[in-house]
């Protein structure tokens, strides 16, 4: 899967919190921006209340769960900026993605 695709993905499933901005920032890869605000996906930069950084490769290794989120964490492969509750929200909206 692309970083276009789980755009796209996110999309079709209303992947974002009703009125709150999450950031997930991929470094070179690129950014997500789940706007529930606008209610809409997408792939720009912009302000967020919460902003997840985590590589595209580490992501990968989380969702084949070759990689536990909270030794993430505690190693720097993942940072969250920002509003925590959001991000604890957003695993049941990155959940639909396996749907």
């Amino acid at each position: 899967m692309t970083k276009s695709d789980m755009a796209a993905r996110l999309q079709s499933k209303n992947g974002w919190l009703p009125g709150k901005r999450i950031k997930i920032d991929f470094g070179d890869t690129g950014v997500i921006l789940l706007d529930g605000v606008a209610e809409c996906v997408a792939e720009a930069d912009g302000p967020a209340d919460t902003t997840i950084s985590i590589s595209w490769q580490d992501l990968e290794a989380l969702g084949r769960r070759e990689l536990d989120p909270m030794a993430a964490m505690l190693q720097g492969k993942l940072r969250i900026a920002g509003d925590m509750s959001n991000a604890l929200a957003l695993a049941p909206l990155l959940a639909k993605m396996r749907d």
